[in-house]
C-alpha cells in the first residue's frame, strides 16, 4: 500500500463510457492506494443512471449539463467550465477519460490546463477520416495528443499511437468493455419484451444512432430492415430506440407498423446482455457492439461506412456493410441463408480482450505513481 492515497478523479457523462469504465471504477474504489472521485458531466443522463445503479456506482460530482438539444458546442462549454472548478477544488493527481466523447475530450482538456496528467482508456482508434465518425475521431486524437498514459486495447491501438507522435507512456490492455460484459453475463440476464417469443425467430438486434447517420442514411437503414423482414418471415427485429428525436421518429415512421418490429425503449445494460444472448445476429452502428456482441458469439454487421475498429474485419467477427439498405439486405440474407459462413463469424475470436483489462490499468497506474506521485508533469 503506497503511504499516500493517490488521488483520482474519473469522467463520464455517456452510456458507453459509464459501461466501460464501471469495472474501472469499482476496482479502484476497491483499492486503498487510490481516492477516486466520480465525475458525471450529464452529457446523458437517464441512459447512465441506469448503468450507475447497475454497477452499484455513485458519482461524487454531478455537473448536470445536459439541455434539450444541446449542441457540441453547449456540451464542450458547459463540461469544460464545471470540470475547471472541480479540479481546482480536488486536486486530483491523475484524471482518467474514456473513449472520444465531447466528455472525453472537456475533462482531458480542462485537466491539460491545470497541468494534471491524463490517463485515456481505449487509447488509439482510428478511421483516418476526421468527420467520420463525426465528431468522435477528432476527440480521440486531440486527446492523444496530451494524455500521459495510453491505455490501448489492441496492437492495432498501439500502433496507431506510435504513429501519431503521442508523448506519454503506451500499454495494450485490452478493452474495459469485456470486463463488463462478462460479469454482467454471468447473472445470466434476460430480455422480456412484451409479446416477443425469442424462440420463434431468428431475432436481429439492431440499434442505430450515429451522428453521421442522421438523415438519409437513417432512412436507407430502415428500409433495409423491413427489407430483411420481407424476404425472411422467420425473422424478428428488436430495436431499443435512442432518446434523440432525431433517430427516433424517422425509425418510428417507417418501421412501428410492421409486426415483426419491436422498438424498445433504451435497454438498461444487463437487458442488453441478455438481448445479445438471445438473438441470432446483430446489425449496429455502435463501437460498443462490435467488441461486445463476438464475446457471446454473436455476428456483427456494421452499419457505418467506417470503422475505427477494424480488428474486428480483420477477425472476421464483425463486417463493414454501411447504410445502403440493398448491401445491408445482402449481407445479412447472406448469414441467414448460409449456416457456414454464419458459423465462420460466429465462432471467430474477438480481438478485444479477455476481462483483465482493468486490473492491468490498475497495476500501469500504480507503477506510474511509484515515480510521480509527487510532481505533475
Amino acid at each position: 500500500m503506497l503511504s499516500t492515497p493517490i488521488q483520482v478523479a474519473i469522467t463520464l457523462g455517456t452510456r458507453p463510457e459509464a459501461i466501460k469504465l464501471a469495472p474501472v471504477i469499482q476496482l479502484f474504489q476497491s483499492s486503498p492506494d487510490f481516492k477516486t472521485q466520480v465525475i458525471l458531466t450529464g452529457q446523458h443522463r437517464e441512459m447512465v443512471t441506469q448503468v450507475m445503479k447497475l454497477f452499484e456506482i455513485s458519482p461524487e460530482r454531478d455537473l448536470a449539463i445536459m439541455q434539450t438539444r444541446q449542441t457540441l458546442t453547449d456540451i464542450m462549454c458547459r463540461s469544460l467550465q464545471g470540470l475547471e472548478a472541480l479540479f481546482l477544488q480536488l486536486q486530483p493527481q491523475l484524471v482518467l477519460v474514456q473513449g472520444d466523447t465531447s466528455t472525453a475530450f472537456a475533462a482531458a482538456l480542462a485537466a491539460f490546463y491545470q497541468k494534471i496528467p491524463v490517463g485515456h482508456i481505449e487509447a488509439g482508434l482510428r478511421t483516418n477520416d476526421l468527420l467520420n465518425p463525426y465528431p468522435e475521431e477528432a476527440n480521440r486524437r486531440l486527446i492523444s495528443q496530451i494524455a500521459q498514459l495510453h491505455f490501448a486495447p489492441t496492437n492495432l491501438a498501439v500502433e496507431n499511437l506510435h504513429k501519431s507522435g503521442v508523448v506519454g507512456e503506451i500499454h495494450q490492455t485490452g478493452n474495459t468493455v469485456i470486463d463488463a460484459l462478462l460479469k454482467v453475463a454471468k447473472t445470466q440476464p434476460q430480455c422480456d419484451i412484451y409479446g416477443l417469443d425469442w424462440s420463434q425467430y431468428r431475432v436481429i438486434l439492431a440499434t442505430v444512432h450515429r451522428r453521421e447517420n442522421w438523415g438519409e442514411p437513417l432512412t436507407e437503414i430502415a428500409q433495409g430492415f423491413i427489407k430483411i423482414l420481407d424476404k425472411f418471415p422467420d425473422t424478428a427485429l428488436v430495436l431499443p430506440l435512442h432518446k434523440n428525436p432525431t433517430v427516433r421518429e424517422p425509425l418510428k415512421a417507417i418501421l412501428e407498423s410492421h409486426p415483426r418490429v419491436f422498438l424498445e425503449e433504451p435497454f438498461d445494460y444487463s437487458e442488453l446482455v441478455g438481448a445479445i444472448h438471445n438473438c441470432y445476429l446483430v446489425l449496429t452502428d455502435s463501437g460498443g457492439l462490435q467488441e461486445e456482441a463476438p464475446s457471446l458469439g454473436k455476428p456483427v454487421l456494421v452499419l457505418r461506412e467506417t470503422t475505427e475498429r477494424p480488428e474486428a474485419i480483420m477477425a472476421g467477427t464483425a463486417k463493414l456493410v454501411g447504410t445502403d439498405s440493398t448491401n445491408i439486405m445482402a449481407a445479412t440474407a447472406e448469414l441467414l441463408s448460409d449456416a457456414a459462413k454464419y458459423e465462420k463469424m460466429a465462432m471467430a475470436i474477438n480481438p478485444f480482450g479477455d476481462g483483465h483489462a482493468s486490473e492491468r490499468i490498475m497495476k500501469i497506474v500504480k507503477n506510474y505513481f511509484g515515480y510521480t506521485v509527487s510532481r505533475k508533469f
